[in-house]
């Protein structure tokens, strides 16, 4: 019988690096990502900080980060990248832990996770709040932007090699998908 957790108790376990979620109360611990995956996780972060620091408009963080989606029923999600608005930082992140929907998250997929990144996890994102949520394609080599205005409402954009990614949360970006998999 797994144990169920409250969001504090999974909080008070001890900290790791280890990728892990609370969801519904339960403790999911998948395997680590793959070398290609993090590289992936780590130029992409780099990108999206490099531009959100230069404009001084928001922080970005990469894995692992706990995303509290909520507390009530228990949902804490781990994204590849969360990148949280300036304006919002004071209001998201409480007491050193996000809590709250980033305004963009970014999830590479991985092998046997990919299904749960595209179904599961936008719906979540959508329904707690994300105002846009990036899917990251290592093997097609493609970025899919779903703007999520809400459950009914996704707008749904792909960009490939050779192509500009377009944000309506970062509109000054100016991101070619070929620098995510340099």
């Amino acid at each position: 019988m797994e144990k169920r957790l409250t969001v504090e108790e999974y909080f008070g376990e001890p900290e790791t690096t280890n990728p892990r979620e609370l969801v519904w109360g339960i403790l999911r611990e998948p395997p680590a990502p793959g070398f290609e995956h993090q590289t992936i996780v780590t130029h992409l972060g780099s990108l999206l900080d490099r531009h959100a620091r230069r404009l001084g408009i928001g922080a970005v963080v990469v894995s692992p980060i706990d995303v509290v989606l909520d507390e009530k029923r228990k949902l804490v999600v781990q994204p590849d990248v969360v990148f949280i608005s300036k304006p919002r930082l004071s209001t998201v992140v409480v007491g050193n832990r996000v809590r709250g929907a980033p305004d963009l998250v970014v999830e590479v997929f991985s092998p046997g996770c990919a299904w749960r990144d595209r179904d599961v996890k936008l719906r979540w994102y959508s329904r707690y709040g994300v105002q846009e949520y990036w899917l990251v394609d290592p093997i097609g080599h493609e970025i899919t932007v779903v703007a999520l205005r809400s459950r009914s409402h996704r707008r749904r954009s792909i960009y490939a090699a050779g192509e500009a990614v377009r944000s309506r949360v970062l509109p000054a970006l100016n991101l070619p998908v070929s620098r995510v998999f340099e």
